[in-house]
Protein backbone atom coordinates (compact mmCIF):
# COMPACT_ATOMS: atom_id res chain seq x y z
CA UNK A 1 0.00 0.00 0.00
CA UNK A 2 1.23 3.50 -0.85
CA UNK A 3 0.66 5.94 2.01
CA UNK A 4 -0.03 8.77 -0.44
CA UNK A 5 -2.93 7.08 -2.23
CA UNK A 6 -6.58 6.87 -1.28
CA UNK A 7 -8.55 3.69 -1.80
CA UNK A 8 -10.05 5.10 -5.01
CA UNK A 9 -6.59 5.96 -6.34
CA UNK A 10 -5.25 2.52 -5.51
CA UNK A 11 -8.22 0.86 -7.20
CA UNK A 12 -7.81 2.86 -10.40
CA UNK A 13 -4.10 2.09 -10.49
CA UNK A 14 -4.77 -1.63 -10.18
CA UNK A 15 -7.37 -1.39 -12.95
CA UNK A 16 -5.03 0.55 -15.25
CA UNK A 17 -2.26 -1.93 -14.53
CA UNK A 18 -4.53 -4.81 -15.57
CA UNK A 19 -5.63 -2.90 -18.69
CA UNK A 20 -2.00 -2.31 -19.68
CA UNK A 21 -1.09 -5.96 -19.14
CA UNK A 22 -3.69 -6.87 -21.78
CA UNK A 23 -3.58 -4.00 -24.23
CA UNK A 24 -0.29 -2.09 -23.84
CA UNK A 25 2.65 -4.12 -22.50
CA UNK A 26 2.76 -6.73 -25.30
CA UNK A 27 2.85 -4.03 -28.00
CA UNK A 28 4.62 -0.98 -26.58
CA UNK A 29 8.08 -1.81 -27.96
CA UNK A 30 6.68 -2.12 -31.48
CA UNK A 31 4.64 1.06 -31.15
CA UNK A 32 7.81 2.88 -30.13
CA UNK A 33 9.78 1.42 -33.02
CA UNK A 34 7.09 2.23 -35.59
CA UNK A 35 6.20 5.65 -34.11
CA UNK A 36 2.63 4.35 -33.99
CA UNK A 37 -0.17 5.85 -31.92
CA UNK A 38 -2.64 3.02 -31.16
CA UNK A 39 -5.92 4.85 -31.60
CA UNK A 40 -7.86 1.61 -31.28
CA UNK A 41 -6.41 1.02 -27.80
CA UNK A 42 -7.17 4.62 -26.86
CA UNK A 43 -10.80 4.10 -27.85
CA UNK A 44 -10.76 0.92 -25.77
CA UNK A 45 -9.76 3.04 -22.78
CA UNK A 46 -12.82 5.15 -23.45
CA UNK A 47 -15.08 2.12 -23.64
CA UNK A 48 -13.79 0.91 -20.27
CA UNK A 49 -14.28 4.32 -18.63
CA UNK A 50 -10.73 5.59 -18.20
CA UNK A 51 -11.17 8.64 -20.44
CA UNK A 52 -14.13 9.81 -18.41
CA UNK A 53 -12.53 9.58 -14.96
CA UNK A 54 -12.59 13.33 -14.13
CA UNK A 55 -15.62 14.20 -16.29
CA UNK A 56 -18.96 14.54 -14.42
CA UNK A 57 -21.59 11.85 -14.86
CA UNK A 58 -23.92 14.43 -16.40
CA UNK A 59 -21.61 14.53 -19.41
CA UNK A 60 -20.96 10.81 -19.68
CA UNK A 61 -17.98 10.55 -17.34
CA UNK A 62 -17.28 8.74 -14.08
CA UNK A 63 -17.40 11.85 -11.93
CA UNK A 64 -14.18 11.03 -10.09
CA UNK A 65 -11.72 13.60 -8.76
CA UNK A 66 -8.67 15.10 -10.45
CA UNK A 67 -6.60 13.14 -7.92
CA UNK A 68 -7.96 9.83 -9.23
CA UNK A 69 -7.16 10.91 -12.79
CA UNK A 70 -3.56 11.70 -11.74
CA UNK A 71 -3.25 8.24 -10.17
CA UNK A 72 -4.39 6.67 -13.45
CA UNK A 73 -1.92 8.78 -15.44
CA UNK A 74 0.91 7.88 -13.06
CA UNK A 75 0.23 4.17 -13.54
CA UNK A 76 -0.23 4.41 -17.31
CA UNK A 77 3.11 6.23 -17.62
CA UNK A 78 4.91 3.28 -16.01
CA UNK A 79 3.86 1.15 -18.99
CA UNK A 80 4.08 3.60 -21.92
CA UNK A 81 4.81 7.28 -21.36
CA UNK A 82 4.04 8.12 -25.00
CA UNK A 83 0.55 6.67 -24.79
CA UNK A 84 0.15 8.41 -21.43
CA UNK A 85 1.11 11.70 -23.08
CA UNK A 86 -1.81 11.34 -25.50
CA UNK A 87 -4.06 10.52 -22.55
CA UNK A 88 -2.94 13.60 -20.59
CA UNK A 89 -3.40 16.00 -23.50
CA UNK A 90 -6.84 14.56 -24.26
CA UNK A 91 -8.06 14.97 -20.69
CA UNK A 92 -6.09 17.62 -18.83
CA UNK A 93 -5.31 20.04 -21.65
CA UNK A 94 -8.49 19.53 -23.65
CA UNK A 95 -11.55 18.00 -21.94
CA UNK A 96 -11.03 19.67 -18.56
CA UNK A 97 -10.63 23.05 -20.29
CA UNK A 98 -14.04 22.61 -21.89
CA UNK A 99 -15.45 21.54 -18.54
CA UNK A 100 -14.12 24.65 -16.81
CA UNK A 101 -14.54 27.31 -19.49
CA UNK A 102 -17.12 25.96 -21.93
CA UNK A 103 -20.74 26.96 -22.27
CA UNK A 104 -23.38 24.44 -21.28
CA UNK A 105 -24.08 23.80 -24.95
CA UNK A 106 -20.38 23.11 -25.63
CA UNK A 107 -20.17 20.75 -22.67
CA UNK A 108 -23.23 18.83 -23.80
CA UNK A 109 -21.96 18.67 -27.37
CA UNK A 110 -18.36 17.60 -26.81
CA UNK A 111 -17.73 16.08 -23.37
CA UNK A 112 -19.65 12.80 -23.89
CA UNK A 113 -17.58 11.95 -26.98
CA UNK A 114 -14.36 12.87 -25.19
CA UNK A 115 -15.38 10.67 -22.25
CA UNK A 116 -16.25 7.58 -24.29
CA UNK A 117 -13.28 7.83 -26.66
CA UNK A 118 -15.21 8.42 -29.87
CA UNK A 119 -13.54 11.85 -30.07
CA UNK A 120 -9.83 12.49 -29.42
CA UNK A 121 -8.87 15.94 -28.20
CA UNK A 122 -5.82 18.06 -29.08
CA UNK A 123 -4.38 21.30 -27.66
CA UNK A 124 -2.88 23.76 -30.15
CA UNK A 125 -0.98 26.67 -28.62
CA UNK A 126 2.68 26.46 -29.71
CA UNK A 127 3.88 27.96 -33.00
CA UNK A 128 7.19 27.60 -34.87
CA UNK A 129 8.58 30.90 -33.58
CA UNK A 130 7.28 30.76 -30.02
CA UNK A 131 7.57 28.03 -27.40
CA UNK A 132 8.11 29.31 -23.86
CA UNK A 133 6.92 32.77 -24.99
CA UNK A 134 3.46 31.52 -25.94
CA UNK A 135 1.97 35.02 -25.85
CA UNK A 136 3.96 35.86 -29.00
CA UNK A 137 1.70 33.70 -31.15
CA UNK A 138 0.87 35.05 -34.62
CA UNK A 139 -1.99 32.81 -35.72
CA UNK A 140 -4.78 35.29 -36.42
CA UNK A 141 -8.55 35.09 -36.40
CA UNK A 142 -10.38 37.83 -38.31
CA UNK A 143 -14.09 38.46 -37.73
CA UNK A 144 -16.34 37.98 -40.76
CA UNK A 145 -19.98 38.29 -39.79
CA UNK A 146 -20.85 35.40 -37.47
CA UNK A 147 -17.58 33.63 -38.27
CA UNK A 148 -13.87 33.97 -37.66
CA UNK A 149 -11.38 33.27 -40.42
CA UNK A 150 -8.18 31.73 -39.04
CA UNK A 151 -4.76 31.84 -40.68
CA UNK A 152 -1.45 30.60 -39.31
CA UNK A 153 0.61 27.60 -38.27
CA UNK A 154 0.80 25.51 -35.12
CA UNK A 155 3.69 23.22 -34.20
CA UNK A 156 4.26 20.10 -32.06
CA UNK A 157 0.58 19.30 -31.64
CA UNK A 158 0.03 16.02 -29.81
CA UNK A 159 -2.86 13.86 -31.11
CA UNK A 160 -3.20 16.06 -34.19
CA UNK A 161 -3.51 13.33 -36.82
CA UNK A 162 -6.24 11.39 -35.02
CA UNK A 163 -7.97 14.26 -33.21
CA UNK A 164 -11.63 14.93 -33.71
CA UNK A 165 -11.57 18.27 -31.89
CA UNK A 166 -8.90 20.94 -31.42
CA UNK A 167 -8.62 23.54 -28.70
CA UNK A 168 -6.71 26.19 -30.63
CA UNK A 169 -5.54 29.68 -29.73
CA UNK A 170 -5.40 32.61 -32.16
CA UNK A 171 -5.11 36.38 -32.02
CA UNK A 172 -8.48 38.07 -32.60
CA UNK A 173 -7.22 41.62 -32.05
CA UNK A 174 -4.47 42.48 -34.51
CA UNK A 175 -3.75 45.73 -32.67
CA UNK A 176 -2.60 43.92 -29.54
CA UNK A 177 0.62 42.18 -28.65
CA UNK A 178 1.51 39.77 -25.91
CA UNK A 179 -1.19 38.11 -23.85
CA UNK A 180 -3.97 40.52 -24.80
CA UNK A 181 -6.30 39.84 -27.70
CA UNK A 182 -5.87 36.04 -27.83
CA UNK A 183 -8.97 33.86 -28.10
CA UNK A 184 -9.57 30.13 -27.64
CA UNK A 185 -11.51 28.22 -30.30
CA UNK A 186 -12.97 24.73 -30.50
CA UNK A 187 -12.39 23.52 -34.06
CA UNK A 188 -13.68 20.20 -35.33
CA UNK A 189 -11.44 18.04 -37.49
CA UNK A 190 -12.39 18.24 -41.15
CA UNK A 191 -13.24 21.93 -40.97
CA UNK A 192 -12.29 23.42 -44.36
CA UNK A 193 -9.02 25.33 -44.15
CA UNK A 194 -7.64 23.23 -41.27
CA UNK A 195 -4.87 20.90 -42.42
CA UNK A 196 -2.75 18.43 -40.48
CA UNK A 197 0.72 18.92 -41.94
CA UNK A 198 4.29 17.74 -41.22
CA UNK A 199 4.87 14.86 -38.83
CA UNK A 200 7.51 15.38 -36.14
CA UNK A 201 9.90 12.47 -35.60
CA UNK A 202 10.84 12.49 -31.92
CA UNK A 203 13.61 11.03 -29.77
CA UNK A 204 11.08 9.73 -27.26
CA UNK A 205 7.34 9.57 -26.59
CA UNK A 206 7.17 7.90 -29.98
CA UNK A 207 3.80 6.19 -29.43
CA UNK A 208 2.17 9.61 -29.25
CA UNK A 209 1.67 11.39 -32.56
CA UNK A 210 2.99 14.91 -33.09
CA UNK A 211 2.19 17.04 -36.15
CA UNK A 212 2.08 20.62 -37.36
CA UNK A 213 -1.21 22.30 -38.20
CA UNK A 214 -1.81 24.78 -41.02
CA UNK A 215 -4.81 27.09 -41.01
CA UNK A 216 -5.55 28.70 -44.35
CA UNK A 217 -8.84 30.56 -44.36
CA UNK A 218 -10.34 28.22 -41.77
CA UNK A 219 -13.87 29.48 -41.02
CA UNK A 220 -15.12 28.93 -37.48
CA UNK A 221 -18.53 30.05 -36.19
CA UNK A 222 -18.51 32.42 -33.25
CA UNK A 223 -20.33 29.79 -31.19
CA UNK A 224 -17.06 27.83 -31.25
CA UNK A 225 -15.26 30.40 -29.11
CA UNK A 226 -14.32 28.88 -25.75
CA UNK A 227 -14.81 31.36 -22.95
CA UNK A 228 -14.63 35.08 -23.66
CA UNK A 229 -13.20 36.66 -26.81
CA UNK A 230 -9.78 38.13 -26.04
CA UNK A 231 -9.38 36.11 -22.82
CA UNK A 232 -7.89 33.00 -24.39
CA UNK A 233 -4.41 33.42 -22.97
CA UNK A 234 -5.81 33.20 -19.45
CA UNK A 235 -7.46 29.92 -20.43
CA UNK A 236 -4.18 28.63 -21.83
CA UNK A 237 -2.22 29.51 -18.69
CA UNK A 238 -4.86 28.10 -16.35
CA UNK A 239 -4.90 24.91 -18.41
CA UNK A 240 -1.12 24.62 -18.28
CA UNK A 241 -1.13 25.12 -14.51
CA UNK A 242 -3.15 21.94 -14.15
CA UNK A 243 -1.43 20.23 -17.06
CA UNK A 244 1.93 20.52 -15.33
CA UNK A 245 0.63 18.31 -12.55
CA UNK A 246 -0.11 15.77 -15.26
CA UNK A 247 3.45 16.04 -16.58
CA UNK A 248 4.72 15.50 -13.05
CA UNK A 249 2.61 12.34 -12.91
CA UNK A 250 4.05 11.19 -16.24
CA UNK A 251 7.58 11.81 -14.96
CA UNK A 252 6.75 10.01 -11.73
CA UNK A 253 5.51 6.98 -13.65
CA UNK A 254 8.66 6.87 -15.81
CA UNK A 255 10.88 7.15 -12.73
CA UNK A 256 9.02 4.38 -10.92
CA UNK A 257 9.34 2.09 -13.94
CA UNK A 258 13.08 2.79 -14.03
CA UNK A 259 13.44 1.93 -10.35
CA UNK A 260 11.41 -1.27 -10.69
CA UNK A 261 13.48 -2.44 -13.63
CA UNK A 262 16.78 -1.50 -11.96
CA UNK A 263 15.89 -3.53 -8.87
CA UNK A 264 14.91 -6.56 -10.92
CA UNK A 265 18.02 -6.42 -13.08
CA UNK A 266 20.36 -5.81 -10.14
CA UNK A 267 19.05 -8.89 -8.35
CA UNK A 268 19.40 -11.08 -11.43
CA UNK A 269 22.65 -9.86 -12.94
CA UNK A 270 25.77 -11.37 -11.40
CA UNK A 271 29.33 -10.05 -11.40
CA UNK A 272 32.33 -11.24 -9.43
CA UNK A 273 30.34 -14.18 -8.16
CA UNK A 274 27.30 -12.38 -6.73
CA UNK A 275 24.26 -10.32 -7.78
CA UNK A 276 25.28 -6.73 -8.46
CA UNK A 277 22.55 -5.62 -6.03
CA UNK A 278 24.96 -6.58 -3.23
CA UNK A 279 27.47 -3.93 -4.27
CA UNK A 280 27.24 -0.64 -2.40
CA UNK A 281 27.63 1.39 -5.61
CA UNK A 282 24.43 -0.14 -6.95
CA UNK A 283 22.60 0.08 -3.61
CA UNK A 284 23.30 3.79 -3.35
CA UNK A 285 21.95 4.43 -6.85
CA UNK A 286 18.76 2.56 -6.01
CA UNK A 287 18.44 4.34 -2.66
CA UNK A 288 18.75 7.78 -4.30
CA UNK A 289 16.18 6.83 -6.93
CA UNK A 290 13.72 5.65 -4.28
CA UNK A 291 14.19 8.79 -2.19
CA UNK A 292 13.65 11.15 -5.11
CA UNK A 293 10.63 9.22 -6.35
CA UNK A 294 9.08 9.36 -2.88
CA UNK A 295 9.53 13.14 -2.79
CA UNK A 296 8.19 13.49 -6.35
CA UNK A 297 5.11 11.48 -5.44
CA UNK A 298 4.45 13.69 -2.42
CA UNK A 299 4.76 16.88 -4.49
CA UNK A 300 2.64 15.54 -7.35
CA UNK A 301 -0.23 14.23 -5.29
CA UNK A 302 -0.24 17.28 -3.02
CA UNK A 303 -0.58 19.50 -6.10
CA UNK A 304 -3.36 17.26 -7.39
CA UNK A 305 -5.23 17.54 -4.09
CA UNK A 306 -5.01 21.33 -4.24
CA UNK A 307 -6.48 21.36 -7.74
CA UNK A 308 -9.22 18.94 -6.72
CA UNK A 309 -10.09 21.36 -3.90
CA UNK A 310 -10.31 24.26 -6.34
CA UNK A 311 -7.29 26.06 -4.94
CA UNK A 312 -4.55 27.84 -6.95
CA UNK A 313 -1.99 25.38 -8.27
CA UNK A 314 0.49 27.42 -10.32
CA UNK A 315 3.20 27.24 -7.66
CA UNK A 316 2.50 23.67 -6.52
CA UNK A 317 2.27 22.41 -10.09
CA UNK A 318 5.53 24.10 -11.05
CA UNK A 319 7.33 22.57 -8.06
CA UNK A 320 5.94 19.11 -8.78
CA UNK A 321 6.84 19.23 -12.47
CA UNK A 322 10.30 20.66 -11.85
CA UNK A 323 11.24 18.05 -9.27
CA UNK A 324 9.54 15.02 -10.80
CA UNK A 325 10.89 15.67 -14.30
CA UNK A 326 14.45 15.93 -13.00
CA UNK A 327 13.86 12.77 -10.99
CA UNK A 328 12.68 10.96 -14.12
CA UNK A 329 15.75 11.99 -16.09
CA UNK A 330 18.13 11.03 -13.29
CA UNK A 331 16.34 7.75 -12.56
CA UNK A 332 16.43 6.79 -16.24
CA UNK A 333 20.13 7.59 -16.38
CA UNK A 334 20.97 5.58 -13.25
CA UNK A 335 18.76 2.67 -14.24
CA UNK A 336 20.46 2.51 -17.63
CA UNK A 337 23.85 2.63 -15.89
CA UNK A 338 22.84 -0.28 -13.66
CA UNK A 339 21.81 -2.24 -16.77
CA UNK A 340 25.23 -1.55 -18.28
CA UNK A 341 25.59 -2.43 -21.95
CA UNK A 342 22.17 -4.08 -21.98
CA UNK A 343 20.59 -0.75 -21.05
CA UNK A 344 22.01 0.81 -24.18
CA UNK A 345 20.07 -1.61 -26.37
CA UNK A 346 16.38 -1.94 -27.09
CA UNK A 347 16.31 -5.36 -25.43
CA UNK A 348 15.29 -3.70 -22.15
CA UNK A 349 12.60 -1.02 -21.58
CA UNK A 350 15.01 1.31 -19.80
CA UNK A 351 16.37 2.48 -23.16
CA UNK A 352 12.88 3.73 -24.06
CA UNK A 353 12.37 5.28 -20.63
CA UNK A 354 15.67 7.11 -21.02
CA UNK A 355 14.45 8.70 -24.25
CA UNK A 356 10.97 9.40 -22.90
CA UNK A 357 12.13 11.04 -19.66
CA UNK A 358 13.92 14.05 -21.14
CA UNK A 359 10.90 15.75 -22.67
CA UNK A 360 9.18 16.02 -19.28
CA UNK A 361 11.72 18.78 -18.55
CA UNK A 362 10.68 20.59 -21.74
CA UNK A 363 7.00 20.46 -22.68
CA UNK A 364 4.19 22.34 -20.94
CA UNK A 365 6.86 24.69 -19.63
CA UNK A 366 10.59 24.03 -19.44
CA UNK A 367 12.31 23.54 -16.10
CA UNK A 368 13.63 27.08 -16.44
CA UNK A 369 10.08 28.41 -16.79
CA UNK A 370 9.04 26.44 -13.69
CA UNK A 371 11.79 28.15 -11.71
CA UNK A 372 10.51 31.54 -12.90
CA UNK A 373 6.97 30.65 -11.78
CA UNK A 374 8.21 29.49 -8.37
CA UNK A 375 10.51 32.47 -7.81
CA UNK A 376 7.80 34.98 -8.71
CA UNK A 377 5.76 33.66 -5.84
CA UNK A 378 8.68 34.34 -3.52
CA UNK A 379 10.25 37.59 -4.73
CA UNK A 380 7.69 38.95 -7.17
CA UNK A 381 8.14 40.08 -10.75
CA UNK A 382 10.70 42.85 -11.28
CA UNK A 383 9.19 45.99 -12.79
CA UNK A 384 12.45 47.41 -14.05
CA UNK A 385 16.05 46.42 -14.44
CA UNK A 386 18.03 46.74 -11.25
CA UNK A 387 21.54 48.18 -11.63
CA UNK A 388 24.25 45.68 -10.84
CA UNK A 389 27.41 47.05 -9.20
CA UNK A 390 30.71 45.79 -10.58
Amino acid sequence: MDVHLTEAQQQVQEAVKAFCARHVDPFVAQWDKDEHFPLEVFRKMGEEGYLGIPIPEAYGGAGESFEVYIAALDQLSRHDAGFACAYAVHLSAHALSILEFGSEAQKQQYLPGLANGSVLGAFALTEPHCGSDASALRCKAEKDGEHYVLTGTKQWITNAKSAGLFLLFARTDAATTGAKGITAFLIEAGTPGLKVDRKTHKMGMRSSETYDLVLDGCRVHESQVLGVVGEGFKIAMKTLDGGRIGIAAQALGIAQACLDEARTFANQREAFGQPIARFQAIQWKIADMAKNIWASRALTYQAASLKAAGKPVADAGAKAKLYASRTAREAANESLQIHGGYGYTDEFPVERHYRDAKVTEIYEGTSEIQKIVISRGLVGTPKAKVPVRT
